[in-house]
């Protein structure tokens, strides 16, 4: 199948152009600037009025499978990112089973090539036991390895200060890291029981995963990352102190890197009262002048990748009190939405969305010939309008959970297409029935 998109505004490596491009098969064949003489395709599709981005890849999502389908499926959470102008997701391991093994990470690969919209990649999980599980993975075909210091259950929690080291020190993965410390955070949550028994309210979350508990588990990531001249990326960064330690850490290893996600520079703790359990999530979403930091972290290049933490939970369980409503929010239909937002707030340019939720994820993970509009890549590709107000992916989003943080809101943009490898998956804001997914390779220097 060949493909001309033409009359589009192309926003690509910094700089934003009226132009067309071609696809053949799953290839971009052609980029071409007004002007320009354009070749006859089978199918031709006039985007006037709209703006193409390469598709944005998304390294940190919870879409549920296996083991927690009621929340969430590969296929319903991979619609919702496509809807969302994501064409590439990467999961974490803490599904049931834990994926600490090879064999059970490529059951779920094998999920995903079934039933996937978009493409994916999927972590290896970290455990103080499978050593031997890291040292086999190929770094090649998985994107990481995710490890949670001190903040999950089970054995998904690395504690023990050998298995770190030895992970910090041979893993042949990108190491991604949940950084939170669980003595602090279970000392806050004992003095808010004390206060306020079962009811304790929303707004103490900010208080009982504090900075300090951040703060401290980072520095020891940092720490290890140095010792050992890791590959250390630090996810979901809540707080302006880890955005300065990751700036001072990098002058020493430039592969110590922090993700930040949309909620954290949309939000701030003076939702709480408002928003209650919607916005509760781990890390704790903080204070505005986090918020302001964390902005101006992406908006400086000190942190490049921007993602959503996409973890969706009932209704139902969010309903609960404090204690047990789990952390979580669904959000991958809405990230570019929200950057959008923010930059008609005048915090990001255009360039500046292509650069962190497109290219720089594809340059940090070393994503094969994804992440940007070039000839020869694959045909990744997101439209939208700029200006179309559009509150369909609020009010009906297409999580399986059936709901958003954002309830009736409007976004003043809206995703129109969207390519998969060539395949148009999302055509005028609704899924074809047509699924592109590919799993991700990874350019690993030996």
């Amino acid at each position: 199948m060949s493909i001309l998109i033409k009359n589009c505004t192309i926003i690509n490596e910094g700089y934003s152009f009226a132009g067309s491009i071609t696809i053949d098969g799953d290839i971009i064949s052609g980029i071409y600037e007004n002007g320009d003489i354009l070749p006859d395709k089978e199918i031709i599709i006039d985007a006037e009025g709209l703006f193409l981005m390469p598709g944005i890849i998304d390294d940190q999502v919870h879409f549920r499978e296996p083991g927690n389908n009621d929340k969430g499926t590969i296929e319903s959470e991979s619609a919702a990112s496509v809807l969302g102008g994501v064409t590439s997701f990467m999961d974490m391991p803490n599904t049931n089973p834990p994926a600490v093994t090879l064999e059970i990470l490529e059951k779920k690969y094998e999920i995903a090539k079934r039933t996937s919209y978009a493409n994916y990649s999927f972590y290896l999980g970290g455990s103080n036991d499978n050593l031997a599980e890291i040292l086999k993975a190929d770094p090649e075909t998985i994107c990481g390895l995710k490890i949670f210091m001190g903040s999950s259950t089970g054995n998904l929690l690395v504690d023990s200060p050998v298995s770190l080291e030895n992970i910090f020190s041979k893993s042949p993965l990108l190491i991604a890291s949940h950084c939170e410390d669980n003595s602090i955070i279970s000392n806050n949550l004992a003095v808010a029981t004390e206060k306020y028994g079962d009811d304790i309210p929303f707004e103490e979350h900010k208080n009982i995963r504090s900075r300090e508990a951040c703060i401290k588990s980072s520095q020891k990531a940092i720490d290890l990352a140095l010792r050992n001249n890791s590959s250390l990326h630090i996810l979901h960064i809540s707080t302006k102190e880890e955005i300065e330690m990751i700036k001072e850490a990098q002058k020493k290893n430039p592969n110590i890197t922090g993700e930040v996600c949309v909620h954290y520079m949309l939000l701030d703790s003076s939702f709480y009262g408002k928003m209650g359990s919607k916005m509760k999530c781990n890390p704790a979403i903080k204070d505005p002048e986090d918020r302001i930091a964390i902005i101006k972290a992406v908006k400086d290049g000190i942190i490049k990748v921007v993602a959503t933490d996409h973890a969706p939970h009932t209704i139902f369980d969010k309903s609960a009190n404090y204690k047990n409503a789990p952390s979580g929010l669904p959000l991958i239909q809405h990230s570019f939405q929200i950057m959008w937002e923010l930059h008609k707030a005048g915090y990001f340019t255009p360039g500046d969305i292509a650069d962190r939720m497109c290219h720089s994820p594809a340059d940090r993970f070393k994503i094969q010939n994804r992440g940007y509009i070039r000839v020869g890549y694959y045909a990744d590709i997101m439209l939208f309008n700029p200006e179309k107000t559009d509150n369909k992916t609020t009010k009906f989003p297409a999580y399986k959970c059936g709901w958003s943080p954002f309830g009736e809101s409007s976004f003043s943009s809206s995703v129109i297409h969207t390519f998969v490898n060539g395949i148009q998956v999302v055509k005028d804001g609704m899924l074809t029935g047509e699924k592109g997914g590919k799993r991700l390779k990874f350019n690993h220097e030996k």
